[in-house]
């Protein structure tokens, strides 16, 4: 589907619970001297149940915007808003809490630890958390298996595709039961036919889990799985596709 065709397309309104407002953010960098302007007063809304993808070239700053919808980083200026709350005000253990039981992260580059099976990977966050080994280990094949991997349960990472190691990674995102996904180009290392699989899970795992998505991109192919995409070009939403009330920046 052609970002044409996806403009065009049908719009609905958007009915999940309101999960994360972006409110007027910017985001300053100082480096050598000088300030560079990664995000310039973006707006933008993430409903539970919603796919949401940020898609622009490098140097947008979709990456920038993902780490603070994350809770990685702080605007310079405006406000990210989860569940009603500013992520400004949590203190520092309240934000690695919130992060390690709402949100769960996606790398490109999978992060699997070599040494552990694809069972191991994904129910580490959890004993890491102090979750009983049994209810761990019972969570962790309950993800393998929504990401169809619960035969390749035992086999170490070496031993598994790309397409299947991010699988466990999805897995492993989902062990604590986060509200909401963030992924950092997922199918960046993925050729198109294992990327269209993963982004199929995601639609999957939406309907099943009620979890929110938010997704950088520069892959075309997203524009066919998404709720909305956001379009950033030098900090700034340029323009959005998908259901009504989106913010268009």
């Amino acid at each position: 589907m052609t970002q044409l065709e996806t403009a065009g397309r049908q719009e609905a309104p958007r009915t999940g619970e309101l999960l994360v407002r972006v409110e007027g953010v910017h985001r300053i960098f100082r480096a050598g001297g000088r300030e560079v302007h990664a995000l310039q007063g973006v707006h933008l809304d993430i409903h539970a149940g919603e796919f949401v993808t940020l898609m622009g070239r490098s140097g947008s700053g979709k990456t920038t915007l993902l780490n603070l919808i994350g809770g990685l980083d702080q605007p310079t200026r405006g406000r990210v808003v989860y569940d009603g709350r500013d992520l400004k005000s949590f203190s520092q253990k309240e934000l690695t809490r919130w992060r390690r039981t709402q949100v769960g992260f996606i790398f490109q580059a999978f992060a699997l630890i070599p040494a552990l099976t694809a069972l191991e990977n994904v129910e580490l966050p959890l004993r890491i958390s102090g979750t009983s080994p049994r209810k761990a280990r019972a969570r962790a094949m309950e993800c393998l298996e929504l990401v169809g991997l619960a035969k390749r349960a035992k086999h170490r990472s070496y031993e598994l595709s790309g397409g299947e190691q991010q699988r466990v990674g999805i897995a492993r995102a989902l062990a604590a039961r986060p509200r909401l996904l963030i992924a950092d180009e997922p199918t960046g290392e993925l050729d198109e036919a294992t990327g269209r699989q993963i982004m199929s899970l995601f639609r999957s795992i939406i309907a099943s889990e009620n979890v929110a998505v938010c997704m950088t991109t520069h892959d075309p192919v997203a524009s066919s799985y998404a709720d909305i995409i956001y379009y950033l070009k030098d900090g700034v939403i340029i323009s959005h596709t998908g259901k009504e009330g989106a913010s268009d920046g």
